[in-house]
């Protein structure tokens, strides 16, 4: 009998993680079977005790649920539970555990284009949202010389920065001011919805003069060139879209179900032949 495993939330048909999980069982050698389950906030409890009586060995969570779920669960990882949101959940013999693999397969990525010790590297995160925090609480865990915020709400910048367990320089600022000193940075980093598809003219701001050598990365990866992106490789940034992200967070999650690292290059293909690259 397949293991089986899937993902939750509402809605849920966009989905590309069975596609991606599916061909990595496979090229594992794995008996397993990922799917997909529309969840509906009310339905959350009963599809947390359906996990369990039906004995799905992992399940991935996305929106609505990754802040919901973590009452519902037996163990949270501490990451997980100072990010305060779960978009991975383990059963260990009925034990549901929740973890946070977003800010890990961020970096993960980020690895791949960034040249020099990443913990030297000022950065500047576009947004405030549960995408930044994960990101913000990771980099700050590698020791980062600084970490600043811009977000059209101050409130929930600061929020995010004071409820960090981990002491780090960082600063809020506006919009505005951020375009103003963008030269300063090494790594710029788009989090919030701004240009994805289908509003793909839009960019949360203008990416104007940019350091010499400066990563500009964006968690978006349909489309896969944001007009943010497209501005910023114009001025000079090299530049990272969203696809590594999402590859890489699907990987630790399945490192984490099944103790093996997956073929992240088949995983990254099966996702671009989705979006049609």
């Amino acid at each position: 009998m397949n293991d089986l495993y899937g993902v939750i939330g509402d809605p849920i048909a966009h989905s590309m993680s069975p596609d991606m999980q599916n061909a990595a069982f496979d090229d594992a050698g794995l008996k397993a079977v990922y799917g997909r389950f529309r969840v509906s906030p009310a339905e959350l409890p009963d599809a947390v005790k359906g996990i369990r009586a039906l004995g799905l060995k992992g399940i991935n969570v996305t929106v609505p649920h990754k802040t919901t779920v973590m009452p519902f669960l037996d163990e949270l990882d501490p990451l997980a539970a100072s990010i305060g949101a779960v978009n991975t959940i383990v059963n260990q013999e009925g034990k549901l555990i929740g973890y946070n693999t977003d800010g890990e397969g961020y970096v993960e990525g980020l690895k791949k284009v960034i040249k020099g010790d990443i913990a030297s590297k000022e950065v500047l995160i576009i947004g405030a949202g549960g995408a930044a925090k994960a990101i913000y609480y990771t980099l700050a865990s590698l020791g980062l010389r600084r970490i600043d915020i811009t977000n059209r709400t101050e409130r929930k910048a600061l929020d995010l920065m004071e409820a960090c367990p981990i002491a780090i320089e960082s600063n809020y600022c506006t919009l505005q001011e951020a375009e103003e000193t963008l030269i300063r940075y090494d790594v710029v980093i788009q989090t919030t919805s701004i240009g994805m598809f289908p509003d793909i003219g839009a960019s949360p701001l203008m990416a104007g003069r940019v350091k010499a050598g400066a990563v500009f990365s964006d968690i978006i990866y349909n489309p896969l060139q944001t007009t943010f992106l497209r501005k910023a490789q114009y001025n000079g940034a090299v530049i990272q879209n969203g696809l590594e992200m999402f590859v890489y967070q699907g990987a630790l999650a399945f490192e984490k179900w099944t103790g093996i690292t997956p073929n992240t290059e088949l995983m990254k293909k099966v996702v671009l032949k989705q979006l049609g690259g």
